[in-house]
C-alpha cells in the first residue's frame, strides 16, 4: 500500500486537533501553481509537524485535489481549512507567499481534500528522526519498503483505539482475520469535497446555461 506523509503546518493542525472529530479537512497549499498526482482516492495521507518538531501527528484519506480560489475554498470547507475565519486562513496564505495580506486578492491555492482526518494525542506522535533535511513538502512511502511498513503499522495501531475510528474506512478499523489483498474504502465525501468535486465535474459551469459557476456563486455571496 502507497501513503505519503506531508509537512504540515503547526497552526492548521493546532486549531484542527483541537477542534474535535470532523468528517473532512483541506489540507491547503499556499501556491496553485503545483498538481498534486502522489495518491489515488482512498490512500492515506499523513500529517508531520515542521522540524524541529520530527513527529507524524495524524492523517487522513486523500479524495480529490484542485485549485481553487480562497473565497471558494473558504465557503466550501469554512473551519475545516484549519482557520478559524476566513481573515485568518488569507493571513496564513500571505504569510507563506511573503506578500502583505489583502482581503481583495483572491488568492489561487491547491486544495488536497482529506476525509476522516484524525488526529493523534501528544503521547503518541511517532518520531521521524530519518526524515531528510531537504525534504520541504512531503514525501511517499509504500508498505512493501520497511521503512513505509513500519509507519504505517504504527499508524494502524493508534487507529484501533482512535475515538472516531468508526468514521473510518473499513480496512483500517478491521481487526479480525483478512482474506485476500487488503483495500481501503473511501467513506462517504464530506459535503465541501462533494461541493468541490461537483464543480470540477461540470469544469466550474453551469449545466445549464454554461454560465461559470464560481462566478454566479461570487454574485449571488
Amino acid at each position: 500500500m502507497r501513503f505519503y506523509v506531508g509537512i504540515t503546518d503547526d497552526d492548521w493542525f493546532t486549531y484542527l486537533s483541537a477542534s474535535g472529530t470532523a468528517d473532512e479537512v483541506n489540507f491547503w497549499q499556499p501556491s496553485g501553481g503545483q498538481q498534486f498526482r502522489v495518491l489515488h482516492p482512498s490512500e492515506p495521507f499523513l500529517f508531520k509537524l515542521h522540524s524541529p518538531k520530527n513527529y507524524i501527528v495524524g492523517g487522513g484519506f486523500f479524495s480529490h485535489f484542485t485549485i481553487l480560489p480562497v473565497s471558494f475554498a473558504w465557503s466550501a470547507f469554512t473551519i475545516k481549512n484549519g482557520a478559524q475565519n476566513e481573515k485568518e486562513m488569507r493571513a496564513r496564505i500571505a504569510r507563506y507567499r511573503r506578500v502583505s495580506p489583502t482581503p481583495f486578492e483572491d488568492y489561487e491555492i491547491g486544495c488536497i481534500l482529506l476525509q476522516s482526518p484524525f488526529f493523534f494525542p501528544e503521547d503518541e506522535w511517532i518520531p521521524t528522526s530519518d526524515w531528510p533535511p531537504n525534504v520541504v513538502q512531503g514525501k511517499s512511502y509504500e508498505t512493501t519498503d520497511e521503512r513505509g511498513l513500519s509507519i504505517w503499522q504504527q499508524v494502524e495501531d493508534r487507529l484501533k483505539f482512535y475515538k472516531g475510528a468508526d468514521a473510518l474506512p473499513a480496512e483500517v478499523t478491521q481487526v479480525g482475520p483478512r482474506f485476500g489483498k487488503a483495500q481501503l474504502t473511501l467513506p462517504r465525501l464530506g459535503q465541501g469535497s462533494f461541493r468541490v468535486l461537483v464543480t470540477d465535474a461540470y469544469k466550474r459551469r453551469c449545466a445549464f446555461t454554461g454560465s461559470p459557476v464560481l462566478h454566479v456563486w461570487k454574485q449571488l455571496t
